[in-house]
């Protein structure tokens, strides 16, 4: 607001403050250890039901403009959506991991106006260009606020958390579904326009949004893998360089640690592995960019052939240090940083394919 639009200021204040209301709110459910309600344990902890009373204020504020944001004469977010944003995005990834929660099921937590001024945000190239997913935020998190502590609802945790850490053995696994289960990937753009472009791909049609739910999967599949094998081929020998750090003799420094626990900028790679690992990220390269079947259909599988070929490259002693360099670079993907969201996530699949192959020698 205007400074001098009084009635607008007051409203921003009432606003940062109920920010760093939900802030606290959201430290003391996630980082504090839950004391549960009721003499078995059950229903929610007082710390996770005040945390949801308060984002019910803030969604409530939400649904009573006309339009997405929190000040409906703009048709953009203004500072107070972006004060709020950064912390709503580390909100949906630790209390779906660490208390079992998805806060856009709207049929579940009801938060109406919070699901669709996310979705008005994931409109916009802008905002995705920084927009992090959940496994990269879950590591982030700790280094810089303290542990995450489990409670909430334990089955939803763990599944929610698995989903997230890749370990449910289908969100980093091959074939991937269309869609994230947590993370909406086409409710805006998935992938920068260029790429969108050149694959023709275009946003759904009949509708004001800039969405790509309509896509056809197979389409948008060979964007993501595209887009992944084009990061990885064009740094390829710093990549597996990166990747060697963990091989069997590769070493961090001891006297320069960080409280990230993959977090190591000074490690050194695994010198005799690395020409190996090089080999393999060969294969995984040309795995996303083998597109089609024999009978010309789409192949989402990687074909005998290419199996054949990464076992042909990295010799069955090599193979545990192969693996372990890259899983070391599989966890270590980050998003935005190294790719979007719907590209990373076939990465991360197809380096799992990899490493299950050499594990299998």
């Amino acid at each position: 607001p205007k400074p001098d639009d009084v009635a607008g200021q007051a409203k921003y204040r009432q606003l940062a403050q109920l920010e760093r209301e939900l802030f606290s709110w959201w430290c003391t459910v996630v980082f504090r250890p839950e004391q549960r309600l009721g003499p078995f344990g059950g229903g929610m902890s007082g710390a996770l039901k005040g945390f949801m009373e308060c984002l019910q204020k803030v969604d409530d504020y939400l649904q009573s403009t006309k339009g997405p944001w929190f000040f409906d004469e703009f048709d953009h977010p203004t500072m107070i959506d972006f004060i709020y944003v950064s912390h709503v995005e580390r909100m949906l990834a630790s209390v779906a991991h660490w208390k079992g929660v998805d806060l856009r099921d709207v049929e579940k937590w009801n938060l109406k106006g919070l699901v669709a001024w996310l979705e008005a945000f994931e409109q916009r190239p802008a905002y995705l260009a920084f927009k992090s997913d959940y496994y990269t935020h879950v590591m982030d998190i700790p280094p810089q606020y303290g542990p995450g502590y489990d409670g909430g609802f334990d089955k939803e945790r763990k599944l929610f958390s698995s989903q997230i850490l890749g370990t449910d053995g289908k969100s980093w696994h091959l074939p991937l579904s269309f869609d994230d289960p947590l993370q909406p990937l086409y409710k805006g753009p998935p992938l920068p326009a260029c790429v969108l472009e050149a694959a023709g791909i275009q946003p759904d049609q009949g509708t004001e949004q800039l969405s790509y739910e309509s896509c056809p999967p197979q389409q948008m599949e060979r964007a993501c893998r595209s887009m992944a094998a084009w990061k990885l081929a064009g740094n390829g020998p710093n990549v597996a360089k990166f990747a060697a750090r963990g091989g069997p003799k590769g070493s961090k420094n001891p006297r320069k640690t960080f409280s990230a626990p993959l977090a190591d900028p000074y490690a050194e790679p695994d010198q005799d592995v690395q020409p190996f690992v090089d080999a393999a990220l060969r294969i995984v390269c040309m795995a996303l960019l083998d597109m089609e079947d024999g009978d010309g259909s789409s192949a989402t599988l990687p074909s005998a052939t290419l199996q054949d070929a990464l076992k042909a490259a990295v010799p069955k002693s090599e193979s545990p240090g192969v693996a372990s360099s890259l899983a070391y670079m599989r966890d270590r993907v980050g998003v935005p940083r190294d790719l979007p969201l719907a590209s990373a996530r076939y990465l991360r699949a197809y380096l799992n394919w990899a490493i299950e192959t050499l594990e299998g020698q």
